[in-house]
C-alpha cells in the first residue's frame, strides 16, 4: 500500500518531469537562437567598433591640439611672443659633400617644444622635409616640420609608401582617418594662423566651410589630387567631434 506521503512525493516528480519537457530547448530551437545572435552580432559589431574608432580619433585630435598649444604658451614665457621664434624650417644641414646631416627641424623642436612636452621618444624621419616623428603616452604619434604637422591618433597605423616617381610618402589615402594635417606658421596670413599656435591646416582657404569639403586638391572628400588636409579644420568647428555626415568612413 502507498503512503500519502510516497503519493504526494511521485506527484511532484510527475509535476516536475513534465515542467522539464515543457521548458527544455530542442537543438533546433538552439541553433536558430545561435543564428540569430550571430546575425545581429555580424550588423551590429562593425557599427560599434566604428564608432569606438570615432571616438579614440576625436579625443585624441583634441588632446594632441591642447596639449601641443599649452606647450607653446609655455615656451613663450620663456622665449617671448610666438611671432618673434627662430624661423621654422624644413629640410637638412649638409656636408661639404652636399650629403643630409641633421634635421632643421630638429633643433627648432629641441628648442621650443621638446622642454614642454611629455612624450616617449622622438627621432628624425628622413623621408619627409626633415620631419620629427614624436610618440605620445596615449600610443599617438606625430611628425612635426615647417611643411605641415601630420597626427596619427595611432601610431601603429603610421606608415611609408611609395610614389610612381620612386620618391618615398605618406599615403595620402589615409588623410582624414588615420592621420591629420595641421600647420604652424604663426606669421601666415594665408594659412589662418597669424600669431597662433598649432592649428589645423587651412592654407589657401576662402573661410567657406563648403570650400572644406568641395577642395578638388585639399577638400573633406573621397577623390582629391592632394591630400584631404582640410578635414581637420572640419573635425574642429564641429568642437573636435567627427561630423555626423563626415565623408569619409572609419
Amino acid at each position: 500500500m502507498i503512503s500519502k506521503a510516497q503519493n504526494n512525493f511521485n506527484e511532484n516528480n510527475l509535476a516536475v518531469s513534465l515542467f522539464s519537457r515543457l521548458t527544455a530547448f530542442t537543438l533546433a530551437e538552439v541553433l536558430i537562437t545561435l543564428g540569430i545572435i550571430g546575425v545581429v552580432a555580424a550588423l551590429t559589431i562593425p557599427t560599434l567598433m566604428a564608432n569606438h574608432r570615432k571616438q579614440v580619433v576625436e579625443t585624441r585630435l583634441a588632446k594632441f591640439y591642447s596639449t601641443m598649444n599649452q606647450a607653446i604658451k609655455m615656451a613663450e614665457v620663456d622665449y617671448g611672443d610666438v611671432k618673434q621664434w627662430d624661423e621654422f624650417v624644413q629640410g637638412f644641414e649638409k656636408d661639404e659633400d652636399g650629403n643630409p646631416t641633421t634635421s632643421k627641424a630638429l633643433a627648432w623642436f629641441e628648442k621650443y617644444l621638446k622642454p614642454y612636452l611629455k612624450y616617449t621618444k622622438y627621432e628624425v624621419d628622413s623621408n619627409f622635409e626633415g620631419k620629427v616623428v614624436t610618440y605620445f603616452p596615449d600610443g599617438s604619434l606625430a611628425l612635426i616640420s615647417s611643411s605641415s604637422i601630420i597626427f596619427y591618433p595611432k601610431a601603429s597605423d603610421y606608415a611609408l609608401g611609395e610614389r610612381d616617381d620612386g620618391l618615398i610618402s605618406r599615403n595620402a589615402d589615409l588623410s582624414g582617418t588615420k592621420y591629420f594635417t595641421f600647420m604652424f606658421a604663426p606669421n601666415s596670413e594665408s594659412c589662418h594662423t597669424v600669431g597662433k599656435g598649432i592649428e589645423p591646416y587651412m592654407c589657401s582657404w576662402d573661410g567657406k566651410k563648403e570650400t572644406l569639403l568641395s577642395s578638388s586638391s585639399l577638400g573633406c572628400k573621397e577623390k582629391v589630387s592632394n591630400e584631404r588636409a582640410y578635414c581637420t579644420a572640419l573635425i574642429q568647428m564641429n568642437g573636435w567631434k567627427i561630423p555626423k555626415d563626415y565623408p569619409l568612413r572609419f
